[in-house]
């Protein structure tokens, strides 16, 4: 029960993006059927969490004091725990961890048992992480039936195909991490699981690898594969070549990514209870079979101390440090607050979470952090502060875990965990930290993603009747405010181009500070990754940006520093090699506004032409938001001379739709129309019921079409050689751009996202 607002409770100051995010995914409708408000919210979330105080004699606070600390905490934006439990605390459902891992066993059994589990998951509102590695694999014998298995790919399609009939929580549809070890005997048919478009679209993928493998790719030499089953040697393959094809795949799709499980079992801080086999959908929380997690992050943004931009050590003088530490624990009260006020979906979950009450408090708003003190994301003073500022919130949120140790006791698993023998502790936590995806959290806190740097100085959006407003950094305002520069023909240039690098009239140092993603030469990703993983118990949920022009040995070289530099994992995305793609800038927003490219002449349309007794063609199965749709496409000399779509049974109103537009199509195409001219008018058509296909969306039957055919006619023209070249995609849901950070696609105007 919630206790009454106090009268004083001040509103929340809310920016527009936050309105928006909060009205679609959080707010609760109340019973009188009015939806609560922000402060509603808020006030439900800290009072429900401040609540379980009360079970801890030795507190220092009352529950009403907590309630009123926890509501200020949020609603200044200095820390916002997990999507889970903004959107379930004080509710029914009340689950309220984001990430969890469930055991994948050797036997139907067990497999269909997590199939129901993640299921449960879903529904509940958080994420799964699988590892296949204990299946035996293809073709090995099953003793019960004589007959053969058919290996882990083959059940990792169930689990995909079960996910895409939950929603997650109501918002988001499940997301899911399927791992294999690398010395599994099908390992390459693992890797190549992605190669076609549509598969495993739930999934982020990643293989687990081990020392035993890198230090074979190291020498240049082969490796042994294991059955899982019997425990023997089934093989052996030439380590390098797998390494490669890891490399190329990612290259090609950005799937799937690496995890170094040996490094995450020798941080495990509780090896008495089993290997960790699997981290979360997104990488960053490594856990035990039936453990979960749940998350927060500080906004790094909002400790910066203006004034001290060009002292000779900013970091120093230019953050409040005691404001940060007082956030720091303050939120790690918080978050073990959730365990005990969490219900979760299975009572094995329940058991392993409170055993070890595993904590995640991670960051957001590094980025903007940064411009305000005028460093560079890529510079050695950037990592310095990277550094010195995790190294911090470690310490500190380790001290604040060892305080409620004091209060409360420490975790149940204490004895038998790793810092006994270290003589650390006793802790609360078995573990504090963790740099978790902030995509939607940092839209709420109006700051920039995790330890992400911008994706653009400046974007527009649709407000209302077409018109466009185009929203700016506000740091990057400021600066150029301060500068005397913020002209509006500037923020045009800014917007066309998504980067200020080659904008002359702007100061040099200007352009240092304010660098986006694509900016920073993915060295120093991967260097910023490493930096907050040296300070961070858990895992760092970052991607290593790639330019489009990136070669395959650029991949190479990143994943081999990331082996050498101590991350945990690693996600690459190279620009333009999905087919949704991720950033909205200049030309890019002009061909999601539906503008074609100008042809050089415009074409001269003549007689419809008849149509010869014999045509050849094929036919290509689509799945749609509205069934299944057959799309048969005749042809002439090579090129399209008429469209078939068939979907459903004859007589439905959509069938008759369906036929209409292949129709039309083929009377366009019978009269000389181009086929670009087709695809430009009818893709990216909306529908009530959007699908995804691989990495991008199927927005209706005509934009299932457009598919079709830019894929098979146009695929020259699909891809140019920089962003502004490359194919965009909108939300579904608010029909913005999307991007992709922290291994997700993410809205940065209403907060949609989805993993894998």
């Amino acid at each position: 029960m919630i206790p009454p607002m106090p009268h004083d409770l001040p509103e929340p100051r809310l920016k527009p993006n936050t309105e928006v995010v909060l009205q679609k995914r959080y707010l609760h409708k109340k019973a009188d059927g009015s939806t609560e408000t922000p402060r509603d919210l808020f006030w439900r979330v800290s009072s429900a969490i401040a609540a379980e105080e009360a079970k801890y004699e030795r507190s220092p606070f009352t529950v009403d004091d907590l309630a009123r600390r926890f509501y200020d905490l949020m609603t200044s934006w200095r820390f916002l725990p997990n999507s889970p439990t903004l959107m379930n605390a004080a509710s029914e459902l009340g689950q309220l961890s984001a990430c969890f891992v469930l055991p994948v066993g050797d036997s139907i059994e067990e497999i269909f048992d997590a199939v129901k589990f993640a299921a449960m998951i879903h529904k509940s509102g958080g994420g799964t992480g699988f590892s296949f590695s204990r299946l035996r694999p293809k073709a090995s014998r099953v003793g019960s039936t004589g007959g053969v298995a058919s290996g882990p790919v083959s059940f990792l399609r169930i689990f995909n195909t079960a996910t895409e009939q939950i929603k997650q929580g109501g918002t988001r549809r499940g997301a899911n991490m399927g791992i294999l070890r690398v010395d599994h005997p099908d390992i390459v048919e693992f890797i190549r699981a992605k190669e076609k478009e549509g598969e495993f679209n739930n999934f982020n993928l990643s293989v687990g690898l081990t020392e035993a493998f890198m230090q074979a790719v190291e020498r240049d030499g082969n490796y042994d594969l294991t059955d899982p089953h019997t425990g023997q040697v089934t093989g052996s393959l030439r380590a390098r070549e797998i390494f490669d094809l890891l490399v190329c795949r990612a290259w090609q799709t950005g799937d799937p990514g690496i995890v170094f499980l040996d490094r995450i079992n020798r941080d495990n801080p509780t090896p008495a209870q089993g290997e960790i086999e699997s981290t979360n959908p997104c990488g960053e929380q490594p856990l035990l079979p039936y453990e979960a997690c749940n998350l927060g992050s500080v906004n790094l943004a909002c400790f910066f101390v203006p004034g001290h931009e060009h002292d000779e050590d900013p970091a120093a003088a230019g953050i409040d440090w005691d404001g940060l530490k007082q956030v720091v624990h303050l939120a790690v009260r918080f978050l073990d607050n959730v365990i005990d006020a969490s219900r979760f979906p299975l009572e094995r979950i329940d058991e392993t979470v409170r055993r070890n009450r595993k904590i995640g408090l991670g960051v957001m708003g590094f980025a903007d952090l940064l411009f305000q003190l005028g460093i560079p994301y890529d510079s050695e003073a950037g990592i310095a502060l990277a550094e010195r500022i995790m190294g911090f919130i470690n310490a500190e949120g380790h001290a604040a875990s060892a305080r409620l140790a004091e209060e409360r006791g420490p975790f149940p698993a204490y004895a038998e965990s790793v810092f006994p023998q270290r003589g650390e502790g006793p802790y609360r936590n078995a573990t504090v930290t963790t740099i978790a995806p902030t995509g939607t959290l940092s839209i709420i806190g109006g700051c920039s993603s995790g330890v992400e740097p911008l994706f653009a100085l400046c974007f527009t959006r649709n407000i209302l009747d077409g018109e466009r407003l185009v929203e700016v950094n506000p740091y990057f305002e400021a600066a150029l405010k301060e500068a005397g520069l913020g002209t509006p023909e500037l923020m045009e240039q800014v917007v066309e181009k998504g980067s200020i690098q080659s904008l002359d009239a702007l100061p040099a140092a200007m352009r240092k500070v304010f660098v986006t993603a694509m900016d920073i030469d993915p060295v120093w990703h991967l260097r910023m990754q490493a930096a907050f993983q040296r300070h961070t118990d858990n895992a760092v949920s970052k991607t290593v940006n790639l330019p489009h022009s990136a070669t395959e040995q650029d991949i190479h070289d990143i994943y081999w520093l990331a082996y050498k530099e101590g991350c945990k994992g690693v996600t690459v995305y190279r620009d333009g090699c999905k087919s949704l793609q991720v950033l909205a800038t200049g030309e890019g927003q002009k061909k999601m506004d539906g503008e074609a490219p100008a042809p050089a002449e415009k074409p001269r349309l003549g007689v419809v032409r008849k149509r010869p007794d014999v045509v050849q063609g094929f036919t290509q199965k689509i799945q749609t938001g509205l069934g299944a749709m057959y799309l048969t496409v005749n042809e002439i000399d090579g090129k399209p001379f008429e469209v078939f779509a068939t979907i459903g049974k004859s007589g439905r109103s959509i069938t008759a739709k369906a036929e209409a537009i292949g129709r039309l199509v083929s009377l366009a195409l019978r009269s000389g129309v181009e086929v670009r001219d087709i695809v430009a008018q009818i893709k990216g058509i909306g529908g009530e019921h959007p699908v995804f296909r691989g990495k991008g969306l199927l927005l209706s039957i005509p934009d299932a079409i457009a598919w079709v055919l830019e894929r098979r006619y146009l695929k020259d023209e699909h891809l140019g050689s920089g962003v502004a070249d490359i194919e965009e995609h909108r939300c579904p849901e608010c029909d913005e751009p999307l991007v992709f950070q922290e291994g997700c696609l993410i809205c940065p105007a209403c907060g949609f996202s989805r993993c894998g």
